[in-house]
């Protein structure tokens, strides 16, 4: 009732208006003709009608105004043929032109006048649904929204860019009090329900009585925020981090258009959209995938103990066998001290290859991976086929090596590289022994790459080769063509020479039999 009342009143107001304007129009032009018909006032009487339009503009409309110009203009021709008849004198004349002239300038402008007043209504209207529009999408969205007033932050920032400050962290990090300070210059004009939820407030303590509160000093985004405006940039997104009413920390995506003109900076719209669930979430996965990766790692371990402990069994039966060699050295009368060295030498590297096996699988286990190593192909596949001796004669395989040029070191672990020949040659003999083969001969290829980048390493048997399932499965888990076997060995192998920057490939040999391909990345000079 109050609204519909005071519209009425305001209609009553303006026809009011329109009344009393148009009514003193009415009665200076009808004065005005009264003077100009019935005296003999010889000045340019008619001028006057120009009065008489300009508070005719107050009440009447464009097209208004024109009908009255014509009927002033109308007018004044009538009285001055009636009071000067068909042959005026030239300075009656003149004073007619002069008062058609003013009428018609006088009419021109008050049209124009108006045109521009419709205009700035227009524009005014359109302003005022503009404004509306952005108000109800300001306060009706829940996306936490303020217009916060950045105008004297940004002339403290200008003023110190003109002293040669441009570093706003090295600046913050020499001048403690800096952030907390340009806190307080930010002043917030108004904030969304949203913004009263993001922070918990209440309307007795809405969120834009001030933003010092909510922000932490030692926020890094605040300090990017800054920044931004000290180089002029147009936008900002950055992590954030906001305190609420009840001191809970949340992580927002904040969102920041600056404007082009530096006078708007009095209202800039920031906007913030609480993450905190996802990044939560986030952490909550990484955390997860950390132990997965840790049980993943044990699990291995755990298929690994059966190979595991025959890699112990031959150092450590070689120990045996070299200390009772030591011992009937020892007995000799007099003792062989050199066959003596020789043995202890050898229990000696047994003994640190079983120190090795047992300390890269406490590796596999630890959040801290092994240190890379500079590891001799040669020696390596020298000192590996001595650890198989045993293994390949009660195979009845022999292993022929194929090396046309000179194969410099790759890096990785040593332990770890070694337990994939291991694998791959153990895997070789069990696949000539399955196929019975006549020619028992595992064939262990080392040269160069083409690229010059890499070094080959091809290990190939003599049995049957890998039919079509198994050259699609062949390095999936638990995938195995043995009745016993568990399907990881090659997997692990897989995962091991990846791990290094490698490839691990299987095919079959054009000439019969399977054959396993590594490619390992040659030393860099400058590692």
């Amino acid at each position: 009732m109050a609204i519909g009342f005071h519209g009425l009143f305001a209609t009553h107001e303006a026809e009011h208006h329109d009344l009393v304007f148009g009514g003193l129009s009415l009665l200076i032009g009808s004065a005005v003709f009264a003077v100009d018909m019935f005296t003999g006032i010889e000045g340019a009487v008619a001028v006057l009608y120009s009065i008489a339009l300009l508070f005719a503009a107050q009440a009447a409309n464009r097209k208004g105004l024109m009908a009255l110009s014509a009927a002033f203009i109308a007018l004044t021709l009538f009285a001055f043929f009636f009071g000067h008849g068909p042959d005026p004198d030239m300075q009656a004349f003149l004073r007619l032109v002069v008062a058609l002239a003013s009428l018609a300038v006088t009419t021109a402008l008050l049209v124009r006048n108006d045109e521009a007043k419709a205009e700035l209504l227009r524009m005014n209207s359109a302003l005022r649904e503009s404004e509306t529009r952005y108000r109800s999408i300001f306060h009706g969205t829940r996306v936490a929204l303020w217009e916060r007033d950045y105008s004297r932050l940004r002339h403290h920032l200008v003023s110190l860019k003109a002293r040669g400050i441009s570093d706003i962290k090295l600046h913050a990090r020499d001048n403690p009090e800096f952030i907390r300070d340009c806190i307080q210059m930010i002043e917030i004009v108004a904030a969304n329900a949203a913004a009263n939820d993001l922070l918990g407030a209440t309307p007795d303590h809405p969120s834009n009585c001030a933003m010092a509160g909510y922000i932490p000093p030692d926020s890094a985004a605040i300090t990017e925020v800054l920044q931004a405006i000290m180089d002029g940039a147009s936008h900002l997104e950055h992590d954030a981090e906001v305190i609420s009413e009840n001191g809970e920390t949340k992580s927002v995506l904040l969102s920041i258009g600056f404007p082009d003109d530096t006078s708007a900076f009095n209202r800039v719209v920031v906007s913030m959209v609480d993450v905190t669930q996802r990044e939560e979430a986030r952490k909550t996965l990484a955390e997860a995938q950390a132990e997965l990766s840790r049980a993943s790692k044990a699990a291995t371990v755990g298929v690994l103990s059966a190979s595991l402990a025959h890699e112990l069994n031959q150092p450590l039966g070689a120990i045996v066998v070299n200390s009772q060699t030591l011992l009937r050295w020892l007995a000799k009368d007099p003792p062989d001290l050199e066959a003596t060295r020789r043995s202890a030498e050898r229990i000696l590297r047994d003994g640190n290859r079983a120190s090795e096996i047992i300390k890269n699988t406490r590796s596999m286990l630890s959040a801290t991976p092994p240190e890379a190593e500079h590891i001799d192909l040669n020696a390596l596949l020298s000192e590996t086929l001595t650890l198989m001796e045993h293994d390949l004669q009660r195979e009845r395989t022999a292993v022929e090596i194929i090396q046309e040029e000179e194969i410099p070191s790759v890096p990785g672990i040593k332990i770890e590289m070694q337990q994939v020949l291991i694998n791959l040659i153990s895997n070789a003999a069990h696949a000539i022994a399955a196929a019975a083969a006549k020619r028992r001969l595992v064939t262990i290829t080392l040269k160069n790459e083409h690229d010059g980048e890499h070094v080959l390493i091809s290990v190939r048997d003599t049995g049957n080769g890998l039919d079509l399932e198994a050259a699609r499965k062949i390095f999936t888990p638990f995938f195995t063509t043995k009745k016993n076997g568990m399907g990881m060995g090659l997997s692990i192998c897989r995962s091991a020479i990846e791990a290094r920057g490698g490839t691990l490939e299987a095919r079959n040999h054009p000439e019969g039999g399977a054959l396993f391909e590594i490619r390992l990345p040659k030393e860099k000079a400058d590692a």
